[in-house]
């Protein structure tokens, strides 16, 4: 029986995936992390931005969540290294309680980038605790999930 994951070998040892052979595309993914703040740092919000003293907290976030896409290969063993076109983060209070992240992530490439989409709405949340935590530990990362990628075999929507 052959071995479906791709990051296993023939003897049944880690490997990085060999992409020599592939044809550069365009790719793209999407990732969305959810987030309970709680009413109380909420509360704290003027319009879509809360200043602290560390700064503002959306902005540092989006900044975070950047230098994280560009950084995947090195926090994550099996991930190439990859020349990235483009990263959009946004973040929107969604009720009272809670935030979501959007991190979309692109390139030409000759592998996807669902990972690099992953880990910047993960550190976009993680960086967002980081700023609010002064006022309130109850916050939550509730879900991060691949919404979307596009390109190489196959398309995946997530909703």
């Amino acid at each position: 029986m052959k071995n479906k994951f791709t990051h296993i070998g023939e003897k049944n040892q880690p490997k990085m995936v060999n992409v020599g052979d592939k044809k550069i595309t365009k790719r793209s993914a999407t990732a969305k992390a959810t987030m309970f703040l709680g009413t109380e740092i909420i509360a704290h919000f003027r319009g879509d931005e809360l200043v602290t003293k560390k700064g503002p907290v959306f902005q540092t976030a989006i900044i975070a969540g950047i230098q994280a896409v560009k950084k995947t290969s090195e926090l994550i063993p099996m991930c190439h290294p990859l020349l990235i076109n483009g990263v959009e983060i946004d973040i929107e209070i969604i009720d009272k309680t809670d935030i979501q992240i959007l991190c979309t992530v692109s390139i030409e490439g000759k592998t996807g980038v669902e990972m690099e989409a992953l880990t910047g709405a993960n550190i976009a949340a993680l960086s967002v605790y980081d700023m609010c935590k002064a006022i309130s530990q109850k916050m939550v990362i509730k879900e991060v999930k691949l919404l979307e990628k596009s390109g190489g075999k196959s398309d995946i929507k997530n909703g």
